[in-house]
């Protein structure tokens, strides 16, 4: 940043604030979250929102449609950052008036596109923005395209681009998350000014580089480039008609950096020296089992019916219409290895019933039990209780850890929940969060 004291940012699609948490603990003085917008369509009681308000301030969430805010009422910014969510970013050509954009408000990407690009001369210096890792090969029929479309859109508003697909256990962190991450930086920024080529900001000089070290080749080779569009105009269009049009298995690798409309990426290798996170080391113990309450626990009962969800099978099944087919299935591990990260904790984790992802593990009570949402909080490195709150339930609290991501770089905060500071006075009004609709202000 250009002799900033401060990065002001901006958190879309904020769900309970991972990249707040995980920028505000690396610098809290440098990083200072200005605006966040969290929205969640299909749900009347927007959790997220809820949280999110008790822990930063009520005054700290918009809690609306982002495509119905406007963007002269979005504070100025230095960094947007947001986990967007994975969707179709074609652009068709047969809209009017828009070159397709207009019409694919629902694909909450180009409400980032819209942000950018709109803020004209005030446009952030950087964008952070992170999403699933099958983004670099969307959609299967044409493998790489809707990467090569938010690459160009960011190439379009003057920005370079570096991403990396971290899996956060190779990082010393306590679960198998991998995650498609995206920085963008303007070609005026200081980052900008110390851009090598590409292999070596790859391998050694770029943003990832620098945070995630990836093993360095003894000679480090030019890597070639990949031209996102051939044609000088309707290049978005172009790149959903035409990317790809090789075929390749892999257009873009886990590692590379887009200049000018041309990706350069290479596939690289974790490096960490730290001893690895495991489930055992986020284990409730000593004060922290009085929230392992026997709703936890494994009735002796339902034990053969997880067995039967997390073992091999090869099963005859008849569809509705009587087509008969073999069902077949790998086995997993039953219960979870407590010296091993976790697997990827999805949103139905937090459920009752016999389930194939749901975690297991054996306590030091003997007895097997799915795992608290203090665990889960740990396992996405959040802070302790981070998402305890009136009104939001285990199940909940464990679907937003679903959705959340890996912050990283944290200690077990052992404060028990009853100190916690949650000041419920400043956030008095939780049932707007239940009742606000597209239009709406707040």
């Amino acid at each position: 940043m250009k002799n900033m004291q401060e990065v002001r940012i901006i958190e879309l699609f904020a769900g309970v604030g991972g990249f707040r948490v995980g920028l505000e603990r690396a610098d809290k003085d440098f990083y200072k979250t200005v605006w966040a917008n969290q929205w969640e369509p299909a749900t009347k009681i927007q959790h997220a929102a809820m949280v999110y308000a008790a822990r930063f301030g009520k005054d700290s969430i918009c809690n609306l449609d982002i495509n119905t805010v406007k963007t002269e009422d979005i504070p100025d910014h230095d960094m947007l950052v947001g986990g967007f969510p994975c969707q179709d970013y074609s652009v068709a050509t047969t809209l009017s008036n828009s070159k397709g954009i207009e019409g694919k408000k629902g694909v909450l990407w180009w409400s980032i596109y819209r942000i950018l690009k709109e803020k004209g001369d005030k446009m952030p210096e950087m964008v952070f923005l992170e999403n699933v890792d099958r983004l670099l090969l969307s959609p299967a029929k044409q493998r790489g395209r809707d990467f090569a479309i938010i690459l160009e859109c960011l190439n379009e508003l003057g920005y370079i681009v570096e991403w990396r697909v971290i899996n956060a256990a190779e990082y010393a962190m306590p679960q198998k998350r991998r995650r498609t991450y995206i920085v963008g930086y303007k070609k005026d920024s200081k980052i900008a000014t110390g851009l090598s080529s590409p292999a070596q900001w790859i391998y050694n000089d770029g943003v990832f580089a620098k945070a995630f070290p990836v093993d360095v080749p003894e000679t480090i080779k030019e890597v070639p480039g990949l031209k996102l569009s051939s044609k000088r105009k309707d290049r978005l269009v172009d790149i959903t008609d035409n990317f790809n049009s090789a075929r390749l298995d892999k257009p873009f690798s886990n590692s590379g950096v887009m200049i000018d409309g041309v990706a350069y990426s290479l596939a690289t290798i974790p490096v960490c020296n730290e001893e690895k996170a495991t489930i055992r080391s986020i284990m409730a113990k000593d004060e922290d089992m009085k929230y392992v309450t026997e709703e936890f626990y494994i009735p002796e009962a339902q034990i053969p019916r997880w067995e039967y969800f997390k073992g091999s099978k090869r099963e005859k099944r008849v569809r509705a219409d009587g087509f008969e087919y073999f069902y077949t299935e790998g086995g997993m591990a039953f219960p979870d290895s407590l010296d091993s990260p976790s697997r990827t904790i999805i949103t139905s984790e937090g459920g009752k019933s016999p389930d194939r992802c749901r975690h297991v593990i054996q306590d030091q009570t003997g007895r097997l039990r799915r795992l608290t949402p203090l665990e889960l909080e740990r396992l996405n490195m959040f802070p302790d209780h981070h998402t305890a709150l009136e009104g939001v339930d285990a199940g909940k609290r464990a679907f937003l850890m679903g959705n959340a991501l890996v912050t990283g770089d944290f200690k077990i905060d052992t404060t028990p929940i009853d100190d916690y500071p949650i000041d419920l006075a400043r956030f008095s009004e939780l049932g707007k969060f239940g009742t606000q609709r597209k239009g709406e202000t707040s």
